[in-house]
């Protein structure tokens, strides 16, 4: 700051200081649902009230995407889940996605989750937080793959391969262990 001050005005140091600090910050992968947008399969969205959320919006931190949307699935759209198998499965080629009328729609969820982990990357986030119980974006439960709305522990695809490339994963209820994670990466970095 001192070599910035020698050469520019307090005022153009203390703005490069802030866009320092942003090109620093840790960004959040969040659904698109998340915080009230209407398109999920049924049209609703998830509203989030919780000041964690509201400073990480203020801070620029939300990199928000839904990938159903990103590959082209309309809103509103059928109901779809993992049939006989995880989202593990599903991206080693085990087990599919099927909409409610038995329309295997497996390679669209293969190609979210691979939207959602390229989004991650450019963006570089840190951890993702994702609207439970989709089988895209699932991180505690998803639906059993029988229709029935009966629900099972488990990841949705884009969660899992977020997962697997390292990435935290928490569902949209996690928001104090997301932060104590994005905090306790934070510090990381610092010493680094």
């Amino acid at each position: 700051m001192r070599a910035c001050e020698a050469r520019e005005s307090d005022h153009a140091c203390r703005g490069r200081a802030h866009e320092d600090r942003s090109a620093a910050m840790l960004k959040v992968l969040v659904s698109g649902c998340l915080g009230g947008a209407p398109i999920r399969f049924n049209e609703t969205g998830v509203p989030v009230s919780s000041p964690i959320w509201r400073r990480w919006a203020s801070e620029g931190r939300l990199v928000s995407l839904c990938p159903e949307l990103a590959v082209g699935f309309p809103v509103p759209r059928p109901p779809a889940e993992i049939v006989a198998g995880s989202a593990a499965d599903v991206l080693d080629g085990r087990a599919r996605v099927h909409e409610v009328s038995g329309r295997d729609v497996t390679e669209l969820f293969r190609a979210a989750a691979r939207r959602a982990l390229d989004r991650a990357i450019q963006s570089g986030v840190a951890l993702a937080v994702l609207v439970d119980g989709s089988p895209t974006c699932g991180s505690t439960y998803i639906h059993d793959g029988t229709f029935t709305g009966v629900t099972v522990a488990g990841r949705g695809v884009a969660a899992e391969a977020l997962r697997r490339h390292g990435i935290p994963v928490f569902a949209h209820h996690e928001l104090d262990r997301a932060a104590a994670t994005l905090a306790d990466l934070e510090r990381r970095t610092d010493r680094d």
